[in-house]
């Protein structure tokens, strides 16, 4: 199952460069990319991590059907969005998706609960992430049920989806799955988890005010982006630009993380009027979540698609989804760069990105072990 949700991740995300390409509704392609595809395999990451950081058995059957059931959700929101279903199936969907967050959510703090010593700081980073999560599909439950209020319930279902729920769970991630991509432990990866997590949650908290006090977009651009800048700032004392420029892996998830500061100005930008909304969701799917979704699959599909010790077939498979890295985020970075400037040329650079990435993992998974 785990195979085929990454291989939906990466099917999602070209969905979502096709629908916006064909000008349907903004919020049909953005779900499409957030909540059909990046959505079902952060709970699949959670269900293969939280395991690791308590040190406990693997996740049951019940908690690795739950990817498919937001994978469900997903589609049947864009579905809606697209005009394909009627919108009341919106309610059913945000019932099913609270259900399926909470769920989870207990998992985790029972798993958390019940670890073997205390468990990795990274757990609590998931913990949030999902508290976002549920905040945000409350938050839209809300405007759906209040229409006056919708401007800003939708406003706080973006920053506590995108910054929060996806924020949180990628850098709760990235301090564990960089060590592990370079093969180098990374003693302070910890300690920064737990440092960081205030003021990560800080910021979101300010990012979400600030749709309604728009000054509160300069604290939380600073809070944000200095808790990228420091984890980009540890990764190059403890393991140098050049390592982590040489692996395609790393490089991806570092090129990720970069692009997520750089995101952090954008919004202060736009909190003070000087870009509009929707580039800057543009820009979070090219600058961040592409480059760290392909970055962190090529890491985690051999291991999935090959469970148990190291094996040849394992490093061959790693070796195939990581060789042109680099490329693919350089290109997803260009790409979103240029979207605002030549949206032709920008999408191109993306899709160019996507399909390496898609044509890497079609060879890989299809030759023989």
């Amino acid at each position: 199952m785990l195979i085929y949700l990454g291989c939906c991740t990466v099917l999602a995300f070209a969905a979502a460069i096709l629908l916006a390409l064909r000008g349907d509704a903004p919020a049909a392609a953005a779900h499409a990319a957030f909540a059909a595809g990046a959505m079902p395999l952060i709970f699949a990451a959670m269900g293969h991590f939280v395991p690791v950081l308590t040190r406990s058995a693997g996740a049951g059957a019940r908690i690795g059907r739950l990817p498919l059931v937001l994978q469900g959700v997903g589609i049947l929101v864009v579905g809606v969005l697209a005009g394909v279903f009627p919108g009341a199936a919106l309610h059913a969907a945000l019932a099913v998706g609270l259900a399926a967050t909470a769920g989870m959510l207990a998992w985790v703090l029972g798993r958390g609960r019940k670890a073997l010593g205390r468990p990795h700081p990274g757990l609590y980073w998931y913990a949030a992430a999902l508290g976002c999560l549920i905040l945000a599909l409350l938050a839209i439950a809300a405007g759906l049920v209040w229409p006056a209020i919708y401007p800003l319930a939708r406003l706080a279902h973006l920053h506590l989806n995108t910054l929060g729920f996806i924020g949180l769970s990628a850098i709760g991630t990235l301090h564990v799955l960089m060590p592990t991509a370079l093969g180098q432990p990374d003693p302070r990866a910890a300690s920064r988890l737990t440092r960081q997590l205030p003021w990560m949650l800080a910021g979101v908290a300010a990012a979400v005010l600030a749709c309604g006090l728009p000054w509160l977009s300069l604290p939380a651009a600073v809070l944000v982006g200095g808790v990228a800048i420091a984890t980009l700032a540890g990764w190059l004392r403890g393991h140098g630009i050049r390592r982590l420029l040489a692996d395609g892996v790393a490089a991806s998830l570092l090129l990720a993380t970069a692009g997520f500061a750089g995101l952090a100005l954008m919004g202060a930008a736009h909190g003070v009027g000087l870009l509009p909304g929707r580039p800057a969701v543009a820009a979070f799917f090219t600058l961040f979540l592409l480059p760290l979704v392909t970055g962190a699959l090529s890491q985690l599909l051999p291991v999935w698609r090959y469970p148990g010790p190291l094996t040849p077939a394992r490093t061959a498979l790693r070796a195939c989804l990581a060789g042109h890295g680099l490329v693919r985020a350089v290109l997803f970075l260009a790409g979103g760069l240029l979207l605002p400037v030549n949206a032709l040329l920008g999408a191109g650079l993306v899709a160019g990105g996507v399909l390496l990435f898609a044509a890497a993992l079609a060879v890989g998974l299809l030759r023989r072990a």
